[in-house]
C-alpha cells in the first residue's frame, strides 16, 4: 500500500490569479489550495456589485474553502498546469478529479467520457505531465468501481475499465508528490463494503494512496468514517479521504422526498434542505482519514433533476440554500 505523507498545515496566502480581485482573506485550511477565481468566488464579487452583501457573504462560506477542480474532455495539460503552478506558489497543494472514464456516469447525468482506452491513457498521461514534480492530490474516477459493483456498467467493459484504473493509478503514483485515491462509492449505495474489495485491488488501489468516499454524495461524516474502517480493514489498513462538501444535513430521506414530489432514485440529485458540511482539512483526528475535503464543488448541480441545470453548472439559488443551512461554528 502507497501511503503518502500527510500535507503540512500551512496557511494558504493568496496569488491573484488571471488578474482576478480578491475576496476576503482565508483562513487556514491544512495547506489546501484556494482558487480565488472560483464560479463561487465570482459570484461573491458580482452580488457585492449589485448591492447584495447578504447572498455575498452567504456564498463566501463556499468561495473562501479549497474546493476540487474537475477535469473532463478539455485537455487537461495547460489547466492543470496553472492550477499547480499557481498552488506552488501559495505553499498549497490543489485537489483534482479526474472524471474521463469511457462509459462516465453509465450514460446519465454526467455522461461522456473518453472513446476509448487509449484515448484516456493520453488523457490521464496529460494530467501527469501537467502536474510534473509539483504537489497535488487526485481523486480518481468518481462512482467508477461502485458502477461496476451495482452492474450498471456491462460486463463486456468491466476488465477494460479496471485495466484503465490500474493504470492509471500507477501514473499517478509514479510523481513524486501526488497523493492518488480511487474513489469508492459511498455507504448509501453499495451498502457491503466487502462487495468493493475485488474491483479495489484490480483497480490499483494497493498502489494508491487510498480510496475516496462520499464524492457528491451527503452521507454523514461520521457513517461515512465507519464505513470507511470496515472497507479499510478488508484493505489492509487502507487510509481514505471523504467528500464533506455537502453532507451537514445528510441525505434526504425518502419521507422527505415524497413531500417534496422527488423520487426515491432521483433523491440525491440536488436534494432540496442540504447543507455544507465539515470544512476541509487534513486534520481530521482519525489514523485512516487522510482528509475531508470538498470534492463535489458546493453550488454546481447535480444534473437536470429536481430543478437543476446541467450537471456542473453554478447554481446561485442551490448555493445559497447550501450556506443557509449550514451547522453554525463557532
Amino acid at each position: 500500500m502507497r501511503l503518502g505523507a500527510h500535507v503540512a498545515l500551512c496557511a494558504v496566502a493568496m496569488l491573484p490569479l488571471s488578474g482576478c480581485r480578491m475576496f476576503d482573506a482565508p483562513p487556514r485550511h491544512g495547506g489546501l489550495w484556494v482558487n480565488p477565481d472560483s464560479p463561487a468566488a465570482r459570484q461573491v464579487r458580482e452580488r457585492r456589485n449589485e448591492g447584495k452583501n447578504r447572498d455575498a457573504a452567504l456564498i463566501r462560506q463556499i468561495a473562501q474553502q479549497p474546493v476540487a477542480e474537475w477535469l473532463g474532455p478539455a485537455p487537461p495539460r495547460e489547466r492543470v498546469r496553472f492550477i499547480t503552478e499557481s498552488a506552488a506558489r501559495t505553499g498549497s497543494t490543489p485537489v483534482l478529479v479526474a472524471y474521463h472514464i469511457p462509459y462516465r456516469d453509465c450514460g446519465r447525468y454526467s455522461a461522456g467520457g473518453a472513446r476509448s482506452a487509449h484515448a484516456y491513457r493520453r488523457w490521464i498521461e496529460q494530467i501527469t505531465l501537467g502536474i510534473g514534480d509539483r504537489e497535488a492530490i487526485v481523486v480518481l474516477e468518481p462512482d467508477a468501481v461502485a458502477q461496476l459493483v451495482d452492474g450498471c456498467v456491462p460486463a463486456r467493459l468491466r476488465t477494460a475499465r479496471l485495466a484503465m484504473l490500474r493504470d492509471a493509478v500507477a501514473m499517478f503514483a509514479a510523481l513524486p508528490h501526488v497523493q492518488v485515491y480511487v474513489d469508492a462509492g459511498n455507504p448509501g449505495w453499495i451498502k457491503n463494503p466487502h462487495r468493493l474489495v475485488r474491483p479495489l485491488r484490480e483497480g490499483g488501489v494497493e498502489q494508491a494512496d487510498g480510496f475516496a468516499l462520499n464524492v457528491s454524495n451527503f452521507q454523514p461524516t461520521r457513517r461515512t468514517v465507519a464505513y470507511g474502517h470496515r472497507l479499510s480493514a478488508a484493505l489492509d489498513g487502507a487510509h481514505f479521504v471523504i467528500d464533506t462538501s455537502r453532507n451537514g444535513n445528510g441525505p434526504l430521506r425518502l419521507r422527505g422526498a415524497a413531500r417534496h414530489g422527488i423520487r426515491a432514485r432521483d433523491s440525491w440529485c440536488n436534494p432540496p434542505g442540504r447543507a455544507l458540511g465539515e470544512r476541509p482539512s487534513t486534520t481530521t483526528g482519525d489514523r485512516l482519514v487522510d482528509a475531508y475535503l470538498w470534492i463535489k464543488r458546493p453550488g454546481e448541480s447535480d444534473g437536470t433533476c429536481n430543478g437543476g441545470p446541467p450537471a456542473g453548472r453554478w447554481w446561485t439559488a442551490y448555493a445559497l440554500d447550501l450556506a443557509r443551512n449550514a451547522p453554525r461554528r463557532h
